[in-house]
């Protein structure tokens, strides 16, 4: 499983310590998804739902502007180079960029707050009901200092190779959220909604959890931190670096609001189709985004700071081994998931939301999944090619790649919304979604072969090929268990949804993984012995 070649570092401790930050995320993206099905249960795929989705999702664009893109790509590289250079092992250089980002917060969090009705309406249709959608905006907002700071935190434990606590801290946001959930569904009543009323208990309850929620995560990163023996203190005084720091945030924050274009574009088309297309679709992408979320950005966090390092000491073959090995595991972990939701996706539906909401509603979810499962892979692919170029601190270039897949995301959405019935709209959305990563990925290679040579594309390839061929296979025979279960015992049978999704995941699974080990796809033995080694200790 080790890559040959010049710079190579072995395969195994990357996937020991991907495999420990999986766990911590495992158990978040769990949690993280059971608060939003339990919601799904109590609200349902209304009108409540559609402008809790839509409002909850503002602190995350803010942050993303403000901060959080830039974040998640340029800091841990600079961060990682200011530990190797300054004497002080970077602790004045980051506290200059903390004081710089809490103020940053602050001040965009206000300025949000104030126009919160724009917000609305520039993600919103006008069948959808608007006048909710800003009253859970203003009591959300306030979540930008959290979600920001919580960010800023985690990026600079990452970059000192402390991964647990980053891994467990929205564990305790999703605990919360259960409870504000359980409260709401206690509280008595309902929410109006013409007029909407702001000191409602129900809409109070609900739009302050969020902001709550993320509040609490810092009394898991801030102990964290101080354990590294790093102390917080306001630094205003200049370093010549934030000035590279804002040459590479520019580029950041142009990725981003190219971003938001795309998510306004589908938001806006999901609100113009049948009610609840909003919430389906993010229930889509949140159900899509747990394998990623375990596996991916696990891989992601461990990975970049490796990458950073080599880069900065310009030792590209040891970046492009990292690309390479990073490419496989996805493939190999997340193919296989990706035809299995594909052949489950309307048995997911059912199992995971018919409780609290029609069958109608659980299957036009289900729909959506398998309409755009496929998309996963080139999702993780796009975002490893991305930190790659971080990595070699060009901010420039995935600002591109995220101009051109904006460009093809953007009007295939609004189609979608002038030639799909109402109730297909999602459909489409979704599928447009995922498409747009597979152009992604294209232009990723094109201009990472520009920049860096042979990427040993052939070795991606050979595995991408023997996987899909066993996936294939392995998704046949879950599709077969489904069809099954489904003539037995009904249609809309919940009990039928879960039987498949447990013996068409488990048989097909390993039907899966048994003839990528005869294809002899490498990374298989790695992953199969971290995964039996656990189990072993357990």
């Amino acid at each position: 499983m080790t890559p040959s070649g010049s710079g190579t570092r072995p395969a195994p401790s990357l996937a020991r310590a991907t495999g420990s930050l999986a766990i911590a995320t495992l158990v978040s993206r769990i949690t993280g998804f059971g608060w939003k099905v339990v919601l799904a249960w109590v609200v349902g795929f209304g009108v409540v739902n559609d402008s809790f989705t839509i409002a909850s999702n503002f602190p995350t664009i803010i942050n993303e502007l403000l901060l959080g893109g830039v974040l998640s790509s340029v800091v841990v590289p600079l961060l990682v180079r200011a530990q190797k250079d300054d004497p002080d092992g970077g602790e004045a250089y980051t506290q200059r960029l903390l004081t710089v980002g809490l103020a940053v917060l602050a001040t965009g969090t206000v300025i949000a707050v104030a126009c919160a009705p724009l917000l609305t309406a520039a993600y919103t249709a006008e069948a959808a009901n608007t006048a909710l959608t800003t009253g859970f905006t203003y009591l959300m907002l306030p979540a930008i200092v959290f979600l920001g700071l919580s960010a800023m935190l985690m990026a600079i434990l990452n970059a000192r190779q402390r991964f647990t606590a980053t891994g467990w801290a929205p564990v305790l946001n999703n605990v919360v959220m259960f409870v504000v959930i359980g409260l709401y569904a206690v509280l008595p009543g309902t929410i109006t909604l013409d007029p909407v009323r702001m000191g409602e208990a129900k809409l109070l309850v609900l739009g302050l959890g969020l902001p709550l929620g993320l509040a609490s995560q810092l009394l898991v990163l801030v102990p964290a931190l101080r354990r590294t023996g790093f102390t917080f203190r306001a630094r205003w005084g200049w370093d010549r670096r934030l000035a590279e720091f804002g040459g590479l945030a520019a580029w950041v924050v142009g990725y981003t609001l190219l971003g938001q274009v795309g998510l306004a574009a589908i938001t806006n088309a999901a609100t113009s189709g049948e009610e609840g297309g909003a919430a389906i679709y993010a229930s889509t992408w949140l159900l899509l985004q747990f394998p990623y979320g375990v596996i991916g950005v696990s891989l992601l966090t461990v990975i970049m700071p490796r990458m950073s390092s080599a880069a900065a000491d310009g030792n590209f073959p040891a970046v492009i081994d990292d690309l390479a090995l990073g490419s496989r595991l996805s493939i190999v972990l997340l193919g296989p998931l990706c035809a299995l939701m594909t052949v489950l996706g309307p048995q997911i539906g059912i199992a995971l939301y018919s409780i609290g909401n029609s069958d109608t509603d659980a299957t036009r979810l289900g729909l959506s999944i398998t309409a755009s499962a496929f998309g996963v892979l080139p999702y993780a692919i796009v975002m490893l090619q991305l930190r790659v170029f971080y990595a070699m601190k060009d901010a420039r270039t995935p600002t591109l790649i995220m101009l051109i897949m904006t460009a093809v995301k953007v009007p295939l959405s609004y189609l979608c919304a002038e030639l799909l019935d109402p109730r297909s709209v999602v459909y489409g959305l979704s599928f447009v979604n995922s498409f747009t990563f597979l152009v992604g990925v294209l232009i990723g290679e094109i201009w990472l072969r520009s920049r860096l040579g042979r990427l040993r594309t052939g070795e991606v390839l050979r595995t991408l090929v023997k996987t899909l061929v066993a996936a294939t296979w392995g998704a046949g025979a879950a599709l077969g268990i489904a069809l099954l279960l489904r003539a037995g015992l009904g249609p809309d049978s919940v009990a039928a949804a879960w039987l498949s999704l447990i013996l068409g995941t488990l048989i097909g699974g390993a039907i899966t993984f048994g003839l990528m080990t005869l294809l002899r796809v490498r990374e298989t033995g790695a992953v199969v012995g971290r995964i039996t080694g656990r189990l072993r200790r357990g």
